[in-house]
């Protein structure tokens, strides 16, 4: 190669500032994608309607149905069928935010859920974690904390998720536990399970505590959230109503997600199952705006198919790509932010699970989702999360976040200097333009290796997941608490034992 014309010297090299990345605000720059025309989906939204009207959907919680019956639902008591008019439910989206803000302990942790923004939420409630040293087990505290840790690490993970449970504590006991350890060593919007109205009590006394609110400031700001899962087809448990009812009335976000698989909890076809998950959608939002208008809800969706073969679910198949762009339009139909969720049913962390991973990912990206939930760590349909697929998941997320920067093209970013000081055959390895920039211009790989095979080969052969490993193991090496961490536990510690020493809160049935 023939050297450029100049070269630029030392004072050039020191110039260039290391790169620093920021991934807590994202903007999703693509414009939203189609599966179906407007038709289609004015059709769905209204067959939503029709079944919501003349079938209904069954409620099993006593005060939920009262809140239906007080709008002039049909309710059935024997039954416990709850058939709500459309003009109960348009007068319910009328009233729900289009967009608002999440707090963070830090408020460089306050995230938006608002058009155009997206949220990342690493894999969630899985029974099982694994790793390649330990393995596949239960999901313990400790490794609860593990995950949070690793979590807190990353910032393209804006909020917290509830990543594995602790199988370890009595489930009387273990909101505590939990909720504690992301209280002390996140600074993130926490995850609350709406598991009966005792342990939600619990969990925003202690929110108020660990940041220093009084009741009624805790209730004008968004410090919490939860999902809210209607068991398809058509029915809505005692405590996911209950989490509605109380997150609303606390002025806490609730992401409601039908547990819907096409060919089995749901119609075979992309829009059967649609439409069925967004009736159901449609209630649950419905029972928020009741118990407190304006309540903070997304409309959310983690539709796609089962394995006919086994009736296993599958996940980042074609069905789920198309069925989370149709949620999609629904949403953006009905105006609300929304939830979709990445996944796989690989059993390991191999090629099948990153590409099931990225094809669902890549459907919550341009499907406009506003919070992406199992962004990262997800594995054999949610029963495992995995800290090596942690790690490979947040490379992935980060590579997206830097998609969701704008590209310079201003007069500087053309170039045409370097291009003018470099002879034509030459290179730009030493170019002014390149110096002053070389330490900022790429995103540098977390895990991917990029080196030649032979010098790869020298290294040790390590692959992708042995990479993995060893960055997770790194990142809790590196962990710090977030400033406060001690004090806010020392706030925390008295509530737990006056609880505790109550009996704690038993989960509702």
């Amino acid at each position: 190669m023939r050297p450029s014309r100049r070269h630029p010297g030392a004072g050039n090299r020191q110039s260039a500032q290391p790169r620093a990345a920021d991934y807590r605000r994202l903007r999703n720059p693509f414009s939203p994608q189609r599966a179906f025309s407007d038709d289609a989906v004015a059709a769905m939204h209204e067959s939503a309607l029709k079944i919501n009207e003349t079938l209904g959907i069954k409620v099993l919680l006593p005060e939920a149905r009262a809140l239906y019956r007080e709008a002039g639902a049909s309710v059935d008591e024997d039954t416990q069928m709850v058939c709500l008019g459309r003009e109960i439910i348009t007068q319910a989206l009328k009233s729900c935010p289009r967009s608002f803000r999440g707090v963070g302990a830090d408020p460089r942790h306050t995230v938006d859920f608002a058009p155009e923004a997206i949220v990342f939420v690493g894999g969630s409630s899985c029974p099982n974690v694994s790793d390649l040293e330990r393995g596949r087990r239960p999901g313990s505290l400790a490794d609860y904390v593990e995950l949070l840790k690793i979590c807190q690490r990353f910032d393209v993970l804006q909020i917290s998720g509830n990543y594995t449970e602790a199988q370890d504590v009595p489930v009387h006991l273990r909101h505590y536990a939990m909720l504690r350890a992301q209280l002390t060593l996140s600074d993130k919007m926490p995850f609350v399970h709406a598991r009966g109205r005792g342990q939600v009590h619990d969990a925003f006394a202690m929110i108020r505590l660990a940041r220093g609110l009084g009741e009624q400031e805790f209730r004008q700001a968004v410090y919490a959230h939860t999902m809210i899962n209607s068991n398809s087809p058509r029915v809505l448990d005692q405590s996911m109503a209950q989490g509605l009812i109380d997150f609303a009335r606390h002025g806490q976000m609730a992401i409601v997600t039908p547990f819907c698989l096409a060919g089995a909890m749901a119609p075979i076809t992309i829009a059967g199952a649609l439409t069925l998950q967004h009736a159901e959608a449609l209630a649950a939002i419905t029972l928020s705006q009741l118990a407190r208008p304006g309540a903070p809800v997304l409309y959310g969706s983690f539709l796609s198919n089962v394995d006919m073969r086994s009736g296993s679910p599958a996940f980042g198949t074609p069905t789920h790509f198309q069925a989370t762009l149709g949620a999609g339009q629904l949403a953006r139909f009905i105006g609300l932010p929304w939830r979709a969720g990445a996944g796989t049913a690989a059993n390991v962390v191999d090629a099948q699970a990153a590409w099931e991973t990225q094809f669902s990912l890549w459907a919550s990206v341009l499907a406009g989702a506003t919070v992406c939930v199992h962004a990262a760590g997800w594995l054999e349909g949610g029963l495992t999360h995995s800290y090596e697929k942690l790690m490979i998941d947040v490379e992935v997320l980060q590579m997206v976040g830097e998609l969701c920067r704008a590209a310079p093209a201003d007069e500087d970013a053309l170039g045409f200097e370097a291009i003018a000081e470099v002879a034509p055959g030459g290179h730009f390895f030493s170019a002014a333009h390149t110096m002053s920039r070389y330490r900022t211009a790429f995103y540098e790989p977390l895990i991917a290796d990029t080196a030649n095979f032979g010098t790869w080969k020298e290294a040790g052969e390590r692959t992708a997941t042995q990479r993995a490993h060893e960055k997770w193991k790194q990142a809790l090496s590196d962990y710090t608490p977030p400033p406060g961490a001690a004090a806010c536990g020392e706030a925390l510690e008295e509530f737990i034992a006056r609880r505790t020493g109550e009996g704690g809160a038993p989960p509702l049935t």
